[in-house]
């Protein structure tokens, strides 16, 4: 469990956008350091997410940075055999309009990645993805690059404005709620691709 406060879907996307705030703010290169240098930081980021006096940029400001980004494999930074890469899965499908949202089949939701990033990632999360490259890293969230965790973070919470699951807990049922959580709603949606 990433803070005692953290407590719904909601919290933990705050919880994760407010690591990645403070990794800029205090030029830090990854979330592990953030959390051990600036944690007072990240707390009070996070309550003012929550609390609505702070809120995040547009997505506008990610799909700049995507555009004017090198064509280069966000997650190994290959830069040979390089496609366009749907965080979210462009399966997804939480009700009848994903297959026609904006916001995961258009530029909100894409990034550089190479074929082979993108077929191992195929239709899992950005969080399960991660601990599937990284199976020996306990914190292999603090590992993903700030670009597509903040365009990922944007996008799901759409998805799960959209499922309604904003403010629930934890909805894998491991008795935790983590970053896996907020991964839960691409594969366990209400409704499925046949």
């Amino acid at each position: 469990m990433p803070d005692r406060e953290v407590q719904t879907i909601r919290d933990i996307i705050y919880y994760q956008y407010a690591k990645i705030i403070t990794k800029s703010a205090f030029n830090v290169g990854d979330g592990k350091n953030a959390k051990s240098s600036h944690y007072g930081f990240i707390k009070k980021t996070f309550r003012e997410l929550k609390d609505g006096t702070k809120s995040w940029s547009d997505i506008l400001r990610e799909d700049i940075q995507f555009v004017e980004a090198g064509k280069e494999c966000v997650y190994c930074k290959s830069n040979e055999k390089i496609e366009r890469e749907h965080i979210v899965p462009k399966s997804i499908s939480i009700n009848d309009k994903c297959s026609s949202c904006d916001r995961i089949h258009q530029i909100h939701n894409l990034i550089w990645g190479c074929k082979d990033c993108n077929l191992s990632k195929g239709t899992l999360g950005l969080y399960e993805f991660f601990r599937k490259k990284y199976p020996n890293e306990k914190k292999f969230y603090d590992l993903i690059p700030t670009l597509v965790e903040k365009k990922y973070l944007k996008t799901i919470y759409h998805c799960h404005s959209c499922s309604n699951t904003l403010d629930c807990g934890d909805i894998d049922g491991d008795n935790e709620i983590s970053v896996l959580d907020i991964d839960f709603v691409i594969r366990n949606s209400p409704i499925r691709n046949s």
